[in-house]
Order: structure tokens, then C-alpha cells, then sequence
């Protein structure tokens, strides 16, 4: 592409957003939670068949100021948001069904993190970043998301829905772990759930207490209130109990911020944290940090699928009650042609 086109494009879409930039910078995104290349494989395989396909784009409109932009219809393809740990599910699912180049599924899958993903679902806001660079198009800015695929919602978000009237529903379409981590110079491999819990409620704070070393103070960092891994973190972990309250220097802003604390800090070895597998084996990577064991079990697939591992998570397929189109959508997600472009994306199938 000619970089007059991609120039005018960036631009067209910052002038499309211009209503909607305060909302978008302070939401910030799930791109900036990434290191990692999530182009399509070597072994990438066609399964769906874009030209049979029920779901894809509709037409494309001059957009009025520059005839060179186009405004894409979403047509019967749902306009996803979402989780960062779920990216790439959803380029993958545009390179199926849309049968995208591999150009565009970066700008396409535009995911504003987990709680402002849910956010525009229950109020019905636009995602108004997605991009069609090989087309020249920017995706209709004014319609409202349809289905966000994410991890499960905080007390917040249901009350959120119920005070708006949205109905939801939820639909299971993956397995992944909720995992412990440390620095590899910590000798501490393995925790207990009651350790974990105890940790995070100011009893034990003392890595010897625990098999590490003693006069270690723990540093036990927290994600914000809302986020996916600290939702997770209360509903799963803790199990109604309130964590202790984190000073600011261990309450992480994202989760590359987390990665990076236990990782780099210089007081690392002495760190401890949470997030899910998939990020940290396939978003971002860094080779100082350990997951840890949970009641004597690894987080393995087979562990996942058995439930051996105590804290086996889902990812959700989340949308509006009676929005069929959508509906239809997330049927086929778990249906065998889509499980299997699940587990393409690199995700623990449901069966």
C-alpha cells in the first residue's frame, strides 16, 4: 500500500474520532499490554470458509470528507471488544471469516481492556478504533459493540447491567489458568490455597513462612479494582474474603506493569503476583518470572480440563439477550468448526 493511502488513512480516523478521543486516550488499550508478535504461523490453515461464511462485512460508503476513506459496514460480523487476554482469538476469528490479509487483523481487533469493554456492551457504545488499512476504511464509528469476549464480570459490572436494564448472557468458550508468579531467584516453586489467601489478607508476610527465605518481607502486588486478573483474583481466589488494601507501589496498572514488577524489579525476588497463563506464555513473555504450583498442582492443560488446578478459568462470549445475529455468532464459537479456530488461536478448547 502507498504511504499517501495509510497516511490519509491515520488521519481520516483521527478526525472520525475526533468526539470520541477523550474516551479512547483515558480508556487506553489492550496493544500497549503486548510484546509479542501475533501474526498469523507458519502452519496457519484456512478453516472456515470466507465465501460461505454467515458472518461478514457489509458495504463500504465514501467517507464524506475524503472520498479516498471508506466507512465499512459491520454487516452480519459482530463488532467485538474485549479482554486483553483475548486479542488473539479475535484476530483470528476476522482472518477466518473475513479472510483478512494479514495487514489488517491489527487494526481491526481494537480491544479497550476488560472493564471499558463491558462498559460500551451494557450502554451500547461504539468501539470506534477498528481500521481496514489494505481497504482504506475505518469501521463504523457509530456502531454500538455487540459481543465482547472476556473474562468474567466484577459485582460492579453486573449491578452496572442490572441498573441499565441490559440482560447478558455468558457463554463459556475456553479454559485457561489463573496463575501465581515469582521471580525465578525466589526458591519458592509452589503455594497453598490457604497460603495465597492468607498472604493476600496481611497474615503471612514473610516468604520463610512459606519455604522461602526468612526475613523476606512479601511484596504482594494487586491489580485495580474491575480489571479482569483482579476480579478474578477476588471472585476465585479469595472467595468473598476482601484482600488487604495495597499500597500504590503494588497496585499494577496493567498487566505488562505486573509482568515487569516481578520480573525486573529490583526488589523482584522478593515480589508476588497474578494473571492468567495464556498471557504470559503468549502476549507477554519475560523469562524472570515463575508460575507457580497451586496445592501441589501445575497449571497443564490436562490439569485444566480434569480441573486438578484449582483456579481453571473460563473466557466468556458476552452479549445483549435477544440480539440474534450475535447469538448466532457465538453458537457457531462453540460449535466444533469454532472450537477448533479457538484452539488455532492457541486456547485450551472446551472439549
Amino acid at each position: 500500500m502507498k504511504l499517501r493511502n495509510i497516511t490519509a488513512v491515520i488521519l481520516s480516523v483521527f478526525l472520525v474520532l475526533s468526539a470520541f478521543l477523550p474516551a479512547a486516550f483515558a480508556e487506553g488499550g489492550s496493544w500497549g499490554q503486548i510484546n509479542q508478535d501475533l501474526g498469523r504461523g507458519e502452519d496457519w490453515r484456512q478453516i472456515v470458509d470466507p465465501e460461505t461464511t454467515a458472518f461478514r462485512l457489509g458495504t463500504a460508503a465514501p467517507w464524506a470528507e475524503d472520498e479516498s476513506v471508506s466507512i465499512m459496514d459491520y454487516g452480519t460480523y459482530p463488532s467485538i471488544d474485549g479482554s486483553t487476554v483475548c486479542v488473539p482469538l479475535a484476530m483470528e476469528l476476522a482472518r477466518q471469516h473475513l479472510g483478512l490479509p494479514e495487514e489488517d487483523p491489527t487494526g481491526f481487533v481494537s480491544f479497550s481492556t476488560t472493564p471499558y469493554a463491558y462498559e460500551r456492551l451494557i450502554y451500547g457504545k461504539p468501539n470506534p478504533m477498528s481500521t481496514l488499512l489494505s481497504m482504506n476504511a475505518v469501521m463504523d464509528p457509530a456502531h454500538p459493540v455487540d459481543l465482547i469476549l472476556v473474562t468474567e464480570p466484577s459485582d460492579e459490572e453486573l449491578e452496572m447491567a442490572a441498573q441499565e436494564g441490559c440482560d447478558l448472557r455468558y457463554v463459556p468458550f475456553c479454559y485457561d489458568a489463573f496463575v501465581f508468579v515469582d521471580n525465578t531467584q525466589n526458591p519458592v516453586t509452589g503455594l497453598t490455597s490457604a497460603q495465597i489467601r492468607s498472604i493476600y489478607i496481611g497474615e503471612i508476610i514473610d516468604w520463610g513462612e512459606v519455604g522461602g527465605t526468612p526475613g523476606s518481607t512479601i511484596l504482594a502486588y494487586q491489580r485495580p479494582k474491575n480489571s479482569g486478573s483482579q476480579t478474578q483474583m477476588e471472585n476465585t481466589v479469595m472467595q468473598g474474603i476482601r484482600p488487604v488494601a495495597a499500597q500504590q507501589n503494588y497496585i499494577s496498572d496493567g498487566m505488562a506493569d505486573l509482568v515487569q514488577q516481578i520480573g525486573n524489579y529490583s526488589n523482584a525476588v522478593d515480589a508476588l503476583g497474578y494473571t492468567f497463563l495464556y498471557y504470559i506464555t503468549s502476549l507477554y513473555t519475560n523469562d524472570s518470572i515463575r508460575v507457580l504450583s497451586v496445592d501441589g498442582v501445575a497449571p497443564t492443560e490436562e490439569n485444566m480440563r480434569s480441573g486438578a488446578y484449582p483456579y481453571t478459568v473460563s473466557y466468556w462470549a458476552v452479549y445483549r439477550k435477544g440480539d440474534a445475529n450475535t447469538e448466532a455468532f457465538v453458537n457457531w464459537l462453540v460449535s466444533d468448526e469454532g472450537q477448533e479456530v479457538v484452539k488455532a488461536a492457541g486456547y485450551v478448547t472446551l472439549r
